[in-house]
C-alpha cells in the first residue's frame, strides 16, 4: 500500500523538504493544508526545475492564485537557489473529497 500523499518523482534528499513546504500552504477556505486536502496531485524534480501539479477543490475556487503563489514561496525558500518553481494548475483528475486525508475527513466531521 503507498502510504505517500502524492507521486514523487526526483532525489529522494529533495522529497521531506518539499512535501514540508507544500504542508505549510494553507487553502484558507477550509483552514488546512494542500496536501491533506489532497490538492497536490504530483511533484518532478528534473533538469533543474521543481514542477508541482496542483487542482483547486471547483474550477471557480476563488483563492487559486494565492494558494500558487504560496507554493512558489514555500517551495523557493525549502529548495536550493539553483531550482526553477513550476506550478502546473490541472483539472483532471478532478478534485473529490476521496483525495483528502484520514485526519482532513477527521478535521471535517467526514
Amino acid at each position: 500500500m503507498n502510504t505517500e500523499p502524492f507521486p514523487y518523482r526526483g532525489p529522494p534528499q529533495l522529497q521531506p523538504a518539499i512535501l514540508a513546504a507544500l504542508r505549510r500552504v494553507v487553502d484558507p477556505e477550509v483552514a488546512m493544508n494542500i496536501v491533506d486536502v489532497g490538492l497536490v496531485y504530483g511533484v518532478s524534480v528534473a533538469d533543474g526545475v521543481a514542477r508541482v501539479e496542483v487542482t483547486m477543490t471547483s474550477a471557480a475556487c476563488p483563492v487559486a492564485d494565492v494558494i500558487v503563489d504560496d507554493i512558489e514561496t514555500q517551495l523557493d525558500r525549502a529548495l536550493p537557489p539553483e531550482l526553477k518553481i513550476q506550478v502546473d494548475l490541472v483539472w483532471e483528475p478532478p478534485w473529490t473529497t476521496a483525495r483528502m486525508s484520514e485526519s482532513a475527513r477527521r478535521f471535517m466531521g467526514w
